[in-house]
């Protein structure tokens, strides 16, 4: 065999080589895409399961809120009630106070 003989032997090889790595190369690449849309799939599927679960998170605090304004609005209005009778009150104890006084 000549010097020549053997380098084109070689550069063959080499060619070769590059074909099976890029054949590899290319397999590996697209398993990764598939991976990859996967992957993405799942993602989509835990954002729409996480917004949903906001959503509803959201609508639960809510209506607890309006629950618990309306408690307030009761309290108010019950102390409210409670200081407009005050006054009587404060008078019907004077009135048992000046009575006790005339009895004893």
């Amino acid at each position: 065999m000549e010097k020549n003989d053997i380098t084109v032997e070689i550069l063959k090889d080499i060619r070769e080589e590059i074909r099976n790595v890029r054949s590899d190369l290319s397999a590996r690449i697209d398993q990764t895409n598939a991976e990859l849309a996967e992957t993405r799939v799942e993602l989509k599927g835990l954002r729409n399961e996480m917004i949903q679960r906001i959503t509803e998170s959201e609508v639960r605090t809510a209506t607890k809120l309006t629950d618990v304004v309306g408690a307030i609005h009761e309290v108010r209005d019950l102390l409210r009630d409670q200081s407009d009778l005050r006054p009587r009150v404060e008078k019907c104890e004077s009135d048992i106070a000046d009575i006790k006084r005339r009895l004893s």
